[in-house]
């Protein structure tokens, strides 16, 4: 045989075996780690589709239209294969021109989607009023616009088939959905029925869409016939229908699941959403053997690419800063504008900072309590990126000895004016700062207290604009009882930076922040040892730096002295009275127990091995802050020392009556 002849029948028979041979599908699941097989369900691969059902749009506000649209857009996010309506896609119930008109803007709508759409026809759909009256009323008209009054169509081995629900009474034709005898289906379109369904007997699935849910007793009981013909073939799977603008599920008849859809943009009787008074639709999932029905309310469905970076970052910068302060108290009236006794009547002008690249919408609503009035009741205002808005509220209060003066508050909400939408950020409450009396601290408490401190969040604030405390020699003193824990602040606004008075451990301990003319620098301490403060009596501690030396002084004498010299690097983080501020300028380090006659003096008040500490001061001109801690007046505690730096109390903080410690 011929070398060619051989080659040939070698060709042959090696293309046979490899036709024989069923080619090997690269595995699913790749990896190069070890793997546990039924550790990782792979997912189906069977031939899945989805599609959407719209409920009703019309009976409702004509603001409805802009329901249909946000679903429209909510649809296109979910990219179903198509979308099915259940009729009363317009308003109707009028003649030729005005339902033309109503078509027409629905159909701009509806033709925003993405996939094809399949119409159901309503009663308002067909329902003609006025002159004029055509037999059939304006099923022509749907017709022409809108498509067939029945119909079928496959899809994915799946049929979808459409009945028309409004033929009217057999014999009149008289159209009217509240009389059963006008809810019966034609024998004509009863016999396409049968015929499609015939036709579909194959499918995997059958799905029937109607306006009215006619299985229910109010529209008689011509569904029983229409029913059993769909039962009897055997494959469908669900019925939806509208028109009653509430959804419902009614169950599993024979196989069949009867669904009704709410409404998308129609009439509401009330909003319960969870009990299917909304606006929704539903999203069908239909796999070969079976489905999953899911109820979307209009306008969850959120598109990711529009929350970019910049949005994100934007709000959430926004939210971390948004906050009233205000800006001007002025008087309003000869009274003064905030009177020690609690008696308010003030010009309040309240400012608010945006610190985002959008502009943002805000209402500030005052709560009517603690004795405060507000006119008006509530403000709007815009404010553009990068700026401040103020707004004015007059506020008056009248002096009531029953009722302690508290600070008002007011709720803020905001929105976020982003390029597509807009962004609705939590509403919030915060309490309006009003600044304190001009005669607070002035005159003495009616009895002698102390600060009480609860260890957890309990402290009091002094903003650093309020202590302009110079460089160079200064004091900083109080008189402390407590319990001390493995770091504990009395005094103190440290944060690789400026001063404080700590207690851990109960060894006293004052520290400076000092920096060399080379810019090399750190705490100079002065640490009394462990022990030097006892759990439950009262100590006297002060820190004292007067240029070449930090020292430590309890109980009027010397514990603890260290050279150091340069300038203190201070810092914008408020002093804290029973705690210590961490970065973010928030108090951390409590200290639990009382406080009593807290000093800063810009001089160094102690020198040598010790001195008689006094049981109370007075204020002289070094003295910067002066805390008697005798009483409280609304959410401050009085500065004595004449300067005005009130502090304002943090947590359950405050003053109690008590004679406070005996001098030594």
């Amino acid at each position: 045989m011929p070398l060619r002849a051989l080659l040939t029948i070698a060709a042959t028979f090696a293309v046979l075996a490899a036709a024989a041979t069923p080619a090997q599908e690269p595995p699913r699941l790749v990896t190069s780690r070890a793997h546990g097989a039924p550790l990782l369900r792979l997912p189906k691969e069977d031939d899945a589709f989805g599609f959407v059902v719209f409920g009703d749009r019309t009976g409702g506000p004509k603001e409805g239209i802009r329901v249909l649209e946000q679903a429209v857009a909510d649809t296109n996010l979910l990219d179903p294969d198509l979308v099915l309506t259940v009729g009363d896609l317009i308003n109707g119930y009028n003649g030729h021109d005005e339902w033309h008109a109503q078509a027409a803007e629905y159909k701009s709508v509806m033709a925003g989607l993405r996939m094809p759409w399949f119409p159901v026809a309503g009663n308002h759909d067909i329902y003609w009023r006025g002159p004029g009256k055509p037999a059939g009323e304006h099923e022509t008209n749907f017709e022409t616009v809108f498509g067939p009054l029945w119909y079928a169509f496959r899809h994915k081995h799946s049929w979808f088939v459409v009945l028309y629900s409004d033929e009217g009474h057999p014999e009149t034709g008289r159209k009217d959905f509240n009389d059963p005898a006008c809810q019966r289906i034609s024998e004509a379109q009863f016999t396409w029925l049968q015929a499609t369904l015939r036709q579909a007997k194959d499918a995997r699935h059958v799905f029937v869409f109607l306006h009215h849910p006619r299985w229910l007793a109010q529209y008689g009981d011509d569904w029983n016939r229409v029913h059993a013909a769909l039962a009897a073939n055997g494959n469908v799977t669900a019925v939806f229908a509208g028109h009653i603008h509430r959804m419902r599920y009614d169950g599993v008849r024979d196989g069949i699941q009867y669904y009704t859809v709410a409404s998308v943009g129609a009439h509401l009787a009330f909003e319960a959403p969870q009990a299917g008074f909304l606006h929704q639709y539903h999203v069908v999932t239909v796999r070969p053997e079976g489905i999953t029905v899911a109820a979307l309310p209009v306008g969850v469905v959120m598109d990711p690419q529009q929350i970019t970076g910049q949005l994100s970052e934007d709000v959430d910068r926004l939210h971390a800063r948004l906050r009233p302060t205000v800006a001007r108290c002025d008087a309003a009236g000869a009274a003064p504008a905030i009177a020690a006794d609690g008696a308010v009547d003030a010009v309040v002008a309240v400012r608010f900072a945006n610190p985002a690249v959008r502009a943002i919408e805000l209402e500030v609503i005052p709560a009517a309590e603690a004795g405060f009035a507000f006119a008006p009741d509530h403000q709007h205002l815009v404010v553009a990126p990068g700026q401040t808005g103020e707004t004015t509220f007059l506020v008056r209060r009248t002096a009531d000895v029953a009722q302690p003066f508290t600070l008002p508050t007011v709720e803020v909400r905001c929105d976020y004016l982003a390029a597509h939408q807009r962004v609705a950020l939590p509403r919030r409450t915060f309490d309006l700062l009003l600044p304190p009396p001009v005669d607070l601290g002035r005159t003495a408490a009616p009895h002698d207290g102390v600060l009480a401190l609860d260890g957890k969040q309990a402290c009091l604030e002094i903003g650093a604009d309020a202590l302009p405390l110079p460089d160079g020699p200064f004091t900083l003193e109080a008189w402390v009882r407590g319990d001390y824990g493995s770091r504990t602040a009395l005094v103190a606004k440290t944060e690789n930076s400026d001063y404080a008075l700590f207690g851990s451990r109960g060894a006293a301990e004052f520290s400076v922040w000092l920096e060399g003319e080379d810019g090399s620098g750190g705490y100079a301490v002065a640490r009394a040892g462990d022990g030097a403060l006892q759990p439950g009596r009262w100590h006297h501690v002060a820190g004292v730096f007067d240029g070449s030396e930090v020292r430590c002084y309890v109980d009027g004498e010397l514990r603890a002295r260290r050279a150091a010299a340069g300038r203190r690097r201070t810092n914008a983080l408020p002093l804290f009275v029973g705690a210590d501020p961490n970065g973010d300028g928030k108090p951390v380090s409590h200290f639990a127990g009382a406080i009593d006659e807290v000093r800063l003096s810009a001089t160094a008040r102690y020198a040598g091995e010790r001195f008689a500490p006094a049981r109370r001061h007075e204020p002289d001109a070094p003295t910067l802050l002066l805390l008697h801690l005798d009483a409280d007046f609304g959410p401050w505690t009085a500065d004595a020392s004449g300067r005005g730096a009130h502090a304002l109390r943090r947590g359950t903080a405050h003053c109690t009556v008590e004679s406070g410690p005996e001098p030594r």
